[in-house]
């Protein structure tokens, strides 16, 4: 059965309850800060955008596995991971613009049809205000 929610998630095992792993969590929040700060350095120009935008997509879903993490799931797909934005979190907004670069990266990687460079260029700043937004819900956890 394909999911279309989150409760779909759970019921097919492609989310399941974990214990808390704090070392995980601040793993997967260096990696993410290391990938950025290596993605800074780098300007944005049409030869390289699309391995940009993948990083700092990359650093999105790895902000959102420590964010599940941090609340007591594993997920074992992206789609899944969107459900739990939209439906757990209800974070309609931060839902909708992840979903889009989801399916741009998907684009990307499964089907190898770059990004024409605005498109791309304007995926790596959805990203960017991701990262910064989910930065604030894991301090908020944390602390």
């Amino acid at each position: 059965m394909k999911e279309i929610c989150w409760n779909d998630c759970i019921i097919n095992n492609s989310s399941i309850s974990i214990k808390l792993d704090t070392s995980k969590v601040r793993s997967l929040i260096d990696t993410v800060k290391g990938r950025n700060l290596f993605l800074n350095k780098n300007s944005i120009t049409e030869e390289d955008v699309n391995y940009i935008f993948e990083g700092y997509y990359s650093s999105v879903l790895e902000l959102l596995h420590a964010i599940l993490l941090l609340d007591g799931f594993k997920v074992n797909n992206h789609i899944c991971v969107g459900f739990y934005v939209r439906d757990v979190m209800e974070e309609q907004k931060m839902f909708r613009i992840f979903d889009d670069c989801r399916y741009k990266r998907n684009s990307l990687i499964y089907y190898g049809k770059k990004l024409k460079f605005e498109v791309a260029k304007n995926a790596v700043e959805k990203c960017k205000w991701l990262i910064k937004e989910l930065e604030v819900i894991i301090k908020e956890k944390i602390n």
